[in-house]
Order: structure tokens, then C-alpha cells, then sequence
């Protein structure tokens, strides 16, 4: 069941009746004057006296929280979540699925020109298992980096990666360039 956040009081009345209602003061003279140029016939709708004078254009009237709209365009409030609450949840949910996390389509892009530019012009095509065990092999590398990056953080009392943990990672692992 999901949560929601339910707000007793409302900004905005719902009907124009009960726009009526509230602003005792809105009549025939709140309403703009409108006028037709040269001759021409105004195609406009006439505005009703409640549309033109809303309680949060009032002067003097409580702003809401987007400011002051009109009835048809308010927002919905959404609930928000705790920071770090979705990440959890995230976390959580790629490290009970099994599939590949980088698109596939870019995956197989970035081979494809890393292939054409440092191996000879006669080799360049690959086969679908050989770029399947390849990205497999890909990510299982980058999650590894990843995990000892962030014991890295961890062990500088830091919980924000660093491009210096994912250095001394490497360098304490022994992979990539060596140094």
C-alpha cells in the first residue's frame, strides 16, 4: 500500500458557487472590462465575476504554495521521501536482479570503435556471445572497483566517492595502468 499525504485544508474552492461564497465582495465590479477593436466581435467567453477575483488574488489574501493559479492548473502535491530513503531502495533492488545495468546498443557502440581504433582494419566484427562475455565481464570489473572505491571513502571517514579512492583502489588492487 503506498503512502500518501493527505492536507486537510484546501487553498482553493472548488466550485465557482463556493468561490461566491467565500469572496462576499466579488461582483459586477470586480470584473475586468473588455472591450472589441475596430468593429470586430469579441469571441472570447465572458469571465464569471468569481472566475476574475480567486481568494489568493485578493489583496491582503494568504498566498498558497505555487503562488497564486488558476482553479484548473493547481498541482498535486506529491509525497517526497527521505534523502537516501530511494537510493536504498535502489541499491537494494539492482543487487537482487541479475540483468546487464549499461544498454547493451551502447555498449556494443563503444566496442565497435574502440576495436576500429587500435585493432587492424581485418578485425571487425565481433559475435553476439563474445560481446555478451565481454560486458558481463565489464561490469562484474566495474562493480568491483566500485566496492573497493567505497571502503576506500569509508576508511577516510568519508561517504562520498572520490576520484582519488577509485586511484588508490586501483593502485591497491593492481588494476588498470600501473603506476
Amino acid at each position: 500500500m503506498a503512502r500518501t499525504k493527505h492536507n486537510a485544508t484546501r487553498s482553493q474552492p472548488r466550485t465557482p458557487t463556493d468561490a461566491a461564497s467565500i469572496s462576499p465582495e466579488a461582483g459586477p465590479s470586480a470584473t475586468p472590462p473588455t472591450r472589441a477593436e475596430d468593429g470586430e466581435e469579441d469571441d472570447a467567453q465572458p469571465t464569471t465575476p468569481a472566475a476574475a477575483t480567486s481568494p489568493a488574488t485578493k489583496k491582503g489574501a494568504k498566498r498558497t504554495r505555487y503562488g497564486s493559479r488558476s482553479q484548473g492548473s493547481q498541482k498535486k502535491k506529491s509525497y517526497r521521501f527521505k534523502p537516501g530513503t530511494v537510493a536504498l531502495r535502489e541499491i537494494r533492488h539492482y543487487q537482487k536482479s541479475t540483468s546487464l545495468l549499461i544498454p547493451a546498443a551502447s555498449f556494443i557502440r563503444q566496442v565497435r570503435s574502440i576495436t576500429n581504433a587500435v585493432a587492424p582494419p581485418q578485425i571487425s566484427r565481433w559475435t553476439a556471445e563474445a560481446l555478451v562475455a565481454l560486458q558481463e565481464a565489464a561490469e562484474d570489473y566495474l562493480i568491483g572497483l566500485f566496492s573497493d572505491s567505497m571502503l576506500c571513502a569509508i576508511h577516510a571517514r568519508r561517504v562520498t566517492l572520490m576520484r582519488r579512492d577509485f586511484e588508490l583502489a586501483r593502485r591497491i588492487g593492481g588494476k588498470g595502468r600501473p603506476w
